[in-house]
């Protein structure tokens, strides 16, 4: 048994396809997404019939968060019984319907703007906690882990953080202006994306893993990277190629 966390992935379908072969999903095995699912990348329809196929489970980026208010169905608050109701999508979906933050494209055929929303709203909030993950244990050193898009604000429960910390955060305001995890001292691991890097962003606090940042950048030309919190076991895919620019 183990779940499997996966960075920013951006419509990177081909990679994600090729890193779900080799985690080899079982029965009780969980994926879960830190969000950012489809804008920039080349395959967003592709990345929604893989992520429907590992049944998993994803929480909402700054991308999807804006689709979703664009339409009315974005939640309001961190509670992740709070949403509007599920609404069939219009039938007249625009390609600008479906833009992320700063306008980012999502680039798939008419008829695949539907499903895209339809499947949004699937989603599991902005914090998602092991213990609402089915079969999910703890970390290997016994602690609880949750996941974030972009961040929590050191000292303060992830819940009790605005959604606009939770899909935003990179740096703290202050001297230095430090990244936020670098701050974050836990007791509980936070899994997060958001800040695209070469490698995962790792801090440690008391010698205990308590954040990693998983956007190792694959739609830039990097790796999609994905980590197991039961087996504190890294997997990853180089790119096929580079889709975006920074």
């Amino acid at each position: 048994m183990a779940t499997w966390i996966v960075g920013d992935i951006h419509g990177c379908a081909e990679e994600l396809s090729t890193l779900l072969d080799r985690l080899a999903l079982g029965e009780n095995d969980s994926f879960v997404s830190v969000g950012d699912l489809f804008h920039r990348g080349p395959d967003p329809a592709g990345v929604m019939q893989l992520l429907r196929g590992a049944r998993a489970q994803f929480i909402l980026g700054n991308h999807e968060l804006r689709v979703l208010e664009r339409l009315g169905l974005a939640p309001s608050s961190t509670d992740p019984d709070d949403r509007p109701p599920r609404l069939p999508a219009p039938a007249d979906l625009s390609a600008s319907d479906l833009d992320g933050d700063g306008r980012q494209p999502c680039d798939v055929e008419p008829q695949q703007r539907a499903p895209i929303v339809e499947f949004l709203e699937e989603h599991s909030g902005f914090v998602l906690r092991n213990e609402r993950v089915p079969h999910a244990g703890q970390t290997r050193d016994g602690r609880d882990w949750l996941c974030v898009h972009a961040g929590v604000l050191p000292g303060e429960v992830a819940e009790d953080c605005s959604i606009d910390v939770l899909t935003s955060l990179r740096r703290l305001s202050g001297r230095g202006h430090p990244w936020w995890y670098e701050a974050y001292e836990g007791p509980e691991l936070v899994l997060f994306g958001h800040t695209p890097s070469s490698v995962p962003r790792i801090q440690r606090a008391r010698g205990k893993l308590v954040a990693l940042g998983l956007d190792t950048g694959c739609v830039y030309g990097g790796r999609l990277s994905a980590y197991s919190p039961e087996l504190d076991a890294f997997e990853s895919v180089s790119a096929a190629r580079a889709y975006a620019a920074r």
